[in-house]
């Protein structure tokens, strides 16, 4: 089953509960994968690896406008954006640990022959393609800084 027939499926079962939170978090990964399909030079299937891009993003975004809420002291209008983050990351794939993505960072790491921060570009190029929706791009970077140096 596509990522947008599970879309569906979630927002009929959030309709029937009355689930507002769910609801307005599902239609907007649908609005967002609804624009990805009809922008210009867009094919109408996406990929597994857009799909989880636009996941990545929608959990992302609300995670970003939690963390300015709360630094404004605003906790009633960050809970909502961190449980529609919640809802949206049940359909990302499990997220690797930190471990596992430094061991695949150092395999890519000798398979390059990477040597100090000139390569670093190259490495995260790689291990970015090979971990895509399965690890956080900020995550990798800092564990690819930190193998490099």
């Amino acid at each position: 089953m596509s990522l947008q027939q599970d879309i569906m499926t979630a927002m009929k079962i959030a309709m029937k509960d009355k689930n507002t939170t769910a609801l307005t978090a599902l239609r907007a990964v649908k609005s967002a994968i609804l624009l990805a399909q009809t922008e210009t030079g867009g094919s109408d299937e996406l990929t597994q690896e857009q799909e989880l891009k636009i996941l990545q993003k929608q959990v992302k975004q609300r995670k970003e406008s939690a963390a300015i809420y709360l630094a404004q002291g605003r906790e009633d209008l960050a809970s909502p954006e961190l449980a529609e983050a919640e809802i949206i990351s049940q359909f990302l794939p499990e997220a690797m640990t930190e471990e596992e993505i430094a061991k695949v960072v150092l395999d890519t790491i000798q398979k390059i022959g990477a040597e100090g921060m000139k390569d670093m570009g190259k490495v995260m190029g790689i291990v970015s393609k090979e971990l895509a929706g399965k690890a956080d791009g900020k995550t990798i970077s800092s564990i690819v800084k930190e193998k490099l140096t």
